[in-house]
Protein backbone atom coordinates (compact mmCIF):
# COMPACT_ATOMS: atom_id res chain seq x y z
CA UNK A 1 0.00 0.00 0.00
CA UNK A 2 1.31 3.49 -1.21
CA UNK A 3 0.58 6.50 1.46
CA UNK A 4 0.76 9.95 0.63
CA UNK A 5 0.54 12.36 3.44
CA UNK A 6 -0.61 15.94 2.03
CA UNK A 7 -1.57 17.31 5.61
CA UNK A 8 -0.37 20.49 5.92
CA UNK A 9 -0.87 21.71 1.83
CA UNK A 10 -3.86 23.11 0.27
CA UNK A 11 -5.49 22.43 -2.95
CA UNK A 12 -4.52 21.95 -5.69
CA UNK A 13 -1.71 20.15 -3.95
CA UNK A 14 -3.01 17.22 -2.38
CA UNK A 15 -5.04 16.24 -6.06
CA UNK A 16 -1.23 16.80 -7.73
CA UNK A 17 0.06 14.83 -5.50
CA UNK A 18 -2.65 12.27 -5.78
CA UNK A 19 -2.73 12.04 -9.41
CA UNK A 20 1.12 11.31 -9.70
CA UNK A 21 0.91 8.67 -7.10
CA UNK A 22 -1.98 6.77 -9.11
CA UNK A 23 -0.01 7.45 -12.33
CA UNK A 24 3.41 5.96 -10.56
CA UNK A 25 1.18 3.45 -8.90
CA UNK A 26 -1.73 2.14 -10.91
CA UNK A 27 -2.49 -1.27 -9.75
CA UNK A 28 -1.57 -0.36 -5.75
CA UNK A 29 -4.14 0.59 -3.10
CA UNK A 30 -3.41 4.28 -2.10
CA UNK A 31 -3.84 5.65 1.16
CA UNK A 32 -4.28 9.54 0.99
CA UNK A 33 -4.27 11.19 4.22
CA UNK A 34 -5.68 14.84 3.84
CA UNK A 35 -7.09 17.59 6.98
CA UNK A 36 -9.69 19.35 5.27
CA UNK A 37 -13.03 18.70 3.93
CA UNK A 38 -12.35 20.66 0.86
CA UNK A 39 -8.95 18.34 0.12
CA UNK A 40 -11.19 15.34 0.62
CA UNK A 41 -13.70 15.90 -1.71
CA UNK A 42 -11.44 17.32 -4.38
CA UNK A 43 -8.80 14.09 -4.36
CA UNK A 44 -12.02 11.88 -4.01
CA UNK A 45 -13.71 13.11 -6.93
CA UNK A 46 -10.43 12.61 -8.90
CA UNK A 47 -10.29 9.15 -7.79
CA UNK A 48 -13.94 8.45 -9.04
CA UNK A 49 -12.54 10.39 -12.39
CA UNK A 50 -9.90 7.26 -12.34
CA UNK A 51 -12.14 4.28 -11.69
CA UNK A 52 -11.03 4.16 -7.93
CA UNK A 53 -13.35 3.28 -5.33
CA UNK A 54 -13.12 5.51 -2.30
CA UNK A 55 -13.52 4.44 1.34
CA UNK A 56 -13.18 7.76 3.94
CA UNK A 57 -12.18 7.87 7.86
CA UNK A 58 -12.81 10.19 9.59
CA UNK A 59 -9.26 10.73 12.15
CA UNK A 60 -9.04 13.49 14.72
CA UNK A 61 -9.94 16.34 12.71
CA UNK A 62 -8.62 14.94 9.33
CA UNK A 63 -9.04 12.36 7.15
CA UNK A 64 -7.45 8.77 5.72
CA UNK A 65 -8.95 8.05 1.87
CA UNK A 66 -8.10 4.65 0.99
CA UNK A 67 -8.39 4.95 -2.69
CA UNK A 68 -8.80 1.31 -4.49
CA UNK A 69 -8.12 0.36 -8.05
CA UNK A 70 -10.59 -1.05 -10.13
CA UNK A 71 -10.53 -4.78 -10.56
CA UNK A 72 -8.86 -5.16 -7.02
Amino acid sequence: MIEVDVRGFSCPVPVVRTKKAIEENPKEVLTVLVETAVSKENVSRLARSQGYSVMVEGVSGEYRLVLTPPGK
